[in-house]
């Protein structure tokens, strides 16, 4: 059995990231993430990787997506901010089939904000971010388990379907401590489509990595391929945690911290006999519309770290299920966490008992 080790959520996202494979750390400094660049500078160059410290964050994702073209697992991570920097790299390598891994660990905004927990990233993060149409696949872990098992996973998701995937993590997530079981070391040789792997390939041509493309009929179609990669990941992609839904009174739908605090809020329902379910969404692009979908026959209750972001999500899910539960909204945003008993008193509120 994997020996149990007490870490931050930042510090599992790091070393989950290492034993994936991770060849290459670019970061910046930003709270509340600084451990994760802590951490890659201590423990990349002892294991014989490449740390870099960045003189700033666009200069980081620019340097990741050159490690990915050469064949290498590349990462970078920052906040908020620092994540809105980096957005046009993060386009570049989405329009480039360029595979790479950011977290981002949610601070309040918008602008510099606070370095306290929130989760107003979630447009930024499911709906692209930056310019173009591409999409990012995005994994919401609630504990510091899934930060490991979320970034171990996100590496051989984005090697399978050549796109960047965020770790979209609250500063709460990052920042709290449990006990978590690390995967084991994986080895890896470079990437057979990219510039590195061109050694493997004597006598062939050299491999042209870009994303530029001046014929608009050409670039049309290979955006096109690309959707229809996007369509096969919503049919096999997508994860989710849903917790007493069949027969529900009601039905609370939230990601991350809000998700653990509406768990604790089902525990105070069932003290007084209401029967709550919870429905959470781990994959947040792709969104399981369906499955949410499937379990709306009766009022939902979106509890969320921003001001009413995730639940477009939610009312999609009604909208593609017929569904006409009433949908509910408890939202908090600047770094303030929701409590198990406000959620609950909003329950009661919308139930009226």
């Amino acid at each position: 059995m994997s020996e149990k080790v007490l870490m931050k959520g930042n510090d599992a996202i790091s070393e989950a990231a290492i034993r994936a494979g991770c060849g290459a750390y670019f970061g910046y400094p930003i709270t509340p993430q600084n451990e994760i660049p802590a951490y890659m500078a201590k423990h990349m160059l002892s294991r014989g990787r490449i740390f870099i410290q960045a003189e700033s964050e666009i200069a980081a994702i620019i340097m990741v997506y050159g490690a990915a073209c050469a064949g290498v697992r590349a990462m970078t991570s920052s906040s908020s901010p620092g994540i809105s920097l980096k957005q046009e790299g993060i386009s570049y390598a989405a329009g480039a089939d360029v595979p790479l891994v950011i977290a981002n660990i949610n601070r309040g905004g918008p602008g510099l904000g606070n370095i306290a927990p929130a989760q107003s990233d979630y447009f930024q993060s499911t709906r692209g971010g930056g310019h173009g149409d591409y999409k990012c696949l995005v994994l919401a872990p609630k504990s510091v388990q899934e930060c490991a098992d979320l970034t171990y996973l996100a590496f051989d998701l984005a090697d399978k379907y050549r796109l960047p995937v965020i770790i979209h993590a609250d500063g709460m997530i990052g920042q709290m401590m449990e006990s978590c079981v690390l995967p084991p070391e994986k080895k890896l040789s470079k990437y057979e489509w990219s510039a590195g792997g061109c050694a493997n390939r004597p006598g062939k041509e050299a491999v042209h990595i870009t994303s530029i493309e001046l014929v608009p009929e050409l670039l049309e179609a290979k955006t096109k391929e690309r959707f229809l990669r996007y369509e096969q990941i919503k049919k096999t992609e997508i994860r989710y945690e849903e917790t007493d839904c069949p027969g529900a009174e009601l039905i609370m739908v939230a990601f991350g911290t809000s998700a653990r605090v509406c768990f604790g809020a089902q525990k105070l329902a069932k003290k007084e006999g209401i029967k709550l379910g919870t429905f959470r969404p781990i994959t947040l692009w792709p969104f399981p519309y369906k499955q949410l979908g499937n379990n709306m026959r009766c009022p939902v209750l979106t509890v969320e770290m921003s001001e009413g972001q995730l639940i477009d999500d939610v009312k999609l899910s009604a909208y593609y299920a017929g569904s006409k539960s009433e949908i509910h909204l408890l939202a908090h945003s600047g770094g303030i966490i929701p409590t198990e008993e406000e959620v609950f008193a909003k329950v009661k509120e919308i139930l009226k008992k």
